[in-house]
């Protein structure tokens, strides 16, 4: 492939940052109903948008924009925008290289998608890491692999309905009371965890076992993984209600070794490559084909 016109601004899409295919990522949402969308006093919809002689109307975009939520419409229309754009730099491309002689579609997979695929076969490189790759990324990030940080935890639930004001300030009190008799006599939690806990765990005496990141709900596990070895001072609230916690033991991920990570490291590298790659093709096309009006529609969400 060629290198980029000089002066052609690298379209800012990530096509490959999702679990799904690239050629589906490319065509995902697309409708073909040319009738649809706003009109003025019977007109179509105006144009600010071209990929060299082709209109993308704002009747396009706005169908568009209901699958690229963001914080505010402007931003939403950007994205709308740019995802249109790609998929029509990547039509004409199809259409160019007579392509759609080549195409077989595997299983229900629709027509367009299955001309992206061919073509990004066609025109893609899929580099695979080599082993030194692998290995050099492992070595220079050290901090990433290493096996999960893990706490041993019981705990007394007193449960509250998140929108119940006085059942979770007479929760939150209770547990400070019972934090105040545990401090005083630790013996008593798996008595206390029988008596007062809404958790099925009160059976075991509150026994939560060893708990790794993200195995709870996420408000609970950001104070516990916090909490210092031995019993909590203060209630930890969650939208359950308030629970009273012992620590029992922290034990730190420890690192893993290179055959440990070996294949997740070569996975993360080739997806890395294939986007570089891609963005690289994507470049080449905004070349061949001058797209008009996207500066504009991104400005206006900065």
């Amino acid at each position: 492939m060629s290198d980029a016109k000089p002066g052609v601004r690298a379209l800012p899409i990530t096509v490959i940052d999702s679990q799904k295919p690239v050629a589906e990522e490319a065509r995902e949402h697309h409708h073909d109903h040319a009738d649809e969308g706003p009109r003025s006093l019977g007109r179509p919809a105006p144009c600010v948008l071209f990929v060299a002689d082709t209109a993308i109307s704002e009747a396009d975009i706005a169908r568009e924009m209901q699958f690229h939520r963001a914080m505010k419409p402007e931003l939403s229309r950007a994205h709308a925008a740019r995802a249109l754009v790609v998929r029509e730099l990547l039509r004409r491309e199809v259409e160019r290289l007579g392509l759609g002689d080549e195409v077989q579609p595997i299983g229900n997979e629709p027509a367009e998608e299955a001309h992206i695929r061919v073509l990004l076969e066609h025109e893609v490189e899929n580099r695979v890491p080599s082993d030194d790759d692998c290995r050099r990324y492992f070595e220079q990030n050290p901090e990433r692999f290493r096996s999960p940080d893990r706490v041993r935890v019981r705990h007394i639930l007193l449960g509250a309905a998140a929108d119940d004001v006085t059942g979770r300030f007479n929760a939150r009190s209770e547990g400070e009371r019972l934090i105040g008799e545990l401090q005083a006599s630790p013996v008593l939690f798996a008595d206390f965890a029988m008596r007062f806990s809404d958790c099925p765990s009160k059976d075991q005496g509150g026994e939560l076992g060893w708990l790794e990141r993200g195995q709870t709900t996420p408000e609970f596990d950001r104070q516990v993984f916090r909490l210092r070895e031995g019993l909590a001072g203060f209630p930890v609230e969650s939208r359950w209600g308030y629970h009273v916690v012992s620590v029992d033991a922290i034990a730190a991920g420890e690192p893993l070794e290179f055959d440990q990570v070996h294949e997740r490291i070569s996975d993360y590298l080739e997806l890395q490559v294939r986007q570089q790659e891609l963005q690289h093709y994507l470049l080449e096309l905004q070349a061949r084909y001058e797209v008009r009006g996207l500066d504009a529609i991104e400005a206006e969400a900065a």
